[in-house]
């Protein structure tokens, strides 16, 4: 064989090994989007996801119910079609989980903010209506509370809502909310319960002399069964307080919009959670609600980018648009416009900037 026989043979080879490379790829490549995360923001992302199922020549995105906690983990576990492209989050990722998704090789992350919701507690609608301060939330939920004695602090001893004050019902404490992994959980430890303890003055001083004590009194729930964790289903929670008449269940605004004539939330500091009250700010137990995308699945994932412009466009996200159908409380223009042009450059989120842990 001569030498330009055997080169050509050589680049044969090479083009062949190329080809079959690209064939293998091409496989295991996933032709849909897959989605994981929050339960709160799932309804809103399933819509999405329908939509652009049904006006483009994509698939349909799979969409997995997880907890805001499960998806960052299932989401941060590496890069590739055998992982999450996206997670939707009732809260911001912390660093902790971002440093994780880091020494999986999820490198460059990009957060989208698309809108706000409130976390209510709600009971049946044939219920009586309750008034809640978020102090008061804090005393019937908090594993320990305040003694007599200034700085003490004693096992939780409320049995009734009218232990805590003679204003509420005479009936027992019984809460279903979300689990540990659950970003509702973590947003109403943040917002109500933390809210209800910074108003005992000796604790408040805490948040800055002793962080570590003031965050285990603020943000430990009871475990005597006064807090039932429900799991990650909020219809099973409307489900068990259609039957438990005294029971209040803690989920987010958008499903109480969407079983408004099954179930009604508390009013709490002196406010009903209506979309306008979200919306203003004057519900005091709102939060911001996020998903987050793998920048190296973008080009990779057929339709992923599309996707993301359906979920960040005025028809969807604005205040017109079909997500505020669904309970979703639109963010003003100009931030809405910002979160946009983030999208279409994929900027990633800084490490430096996460909130710890």
């Amino acid at each position: 064989m001569t030498i330009k026989s055997i080169a050509w043979a050589i680049f044969l080879s090479g083009m062949l090994a190329v080809v079959m490379s690209e064939n293998a790829f091409a496989q295991a490549n996933r032709d849909y989007i897959y989605i994981v995360g929050s339960s709160t923001v799932y309804p809103f992302s399933t819509v999405v996801a329908e939509r652009f199922g049904r006006g483009s020549h994509f698939k349909t995105p799979k969409v997995e119910s997880t907890g805001s906690g499960g998806g960052f983990k299932l989401f941060c576990e590496g890069v590739g079609v055998d992982f999450p492209d996206v997670t939707n989050a009732s809260r911001a990722i912390k660093r902790s989980e971002a440093q994780a998704c880091q020494a999986n090789g999820v490198e460059d992350i990009v957060e989208v903010k698309f809108g706000y919701d409130g976390i209510v507690i709600a009971n049946a609608r044939n219920s009586a209506l309750l008034k809640l301060s978020r102090r008061m939330i804090f005393l019937a939920l908090a594993k320990d509370i305040p003694g007599e004695i200034e700085g003490e602090l004693v096992p939780n001893p409320h049995v009734m809502w009218s232990d805590i004050d003679a204003s509420l019902p005479a009936q027992k404490i019984e809460v279903l909310g979300p689990p540990p992994t659950s970003g509702t959980r973590d947003a109403f430890v943040e917002l109500a319960m933390e809210g209800g303890c910074q108003t005992i003055p000796w604790i408040s001083v805490l948040k800055n002399r002793d962080k570590n004590r003031y965050k285990a009194i603020c943000q430990t729930i009871r475990e005597d069964g006064a807090y039932v964790e429900a799991g990650e289903n909020d219809n099973l929670i409307v489900q068990k307080l259609l039957a438990n008449p005294t029971a209040f269940g803690i989920f987010g605004f958008s499903f109480l919009d969407q079983n408004a004539e099954k179930v009604k939330g508390a009013a709490i500091d002196g406010v009903v959670p209506t979309f306008e009250a979200i919306a203003d700010a004057s519900y005091p137990v709102s939060r911001p609600l996020f998903f987050y995308v793998k920048k190296a699945h973008v080009d990779v994932i057929p339709g992923l980018d599309r996707f993301l412009r359906e979920f960040t466009s005025d028809k969807a996200w604005g205040e017109e648009g079909y997500l505020t159908d669904r309970g979703l409380i639109p963010m003003p223009v100009e931030e809405r416009e910002n979160v946009a042009a983030a999208v279409r450059t994929l900027t990633p989120i800084r490490l430096a900037e996460l909130e710890s842990p």
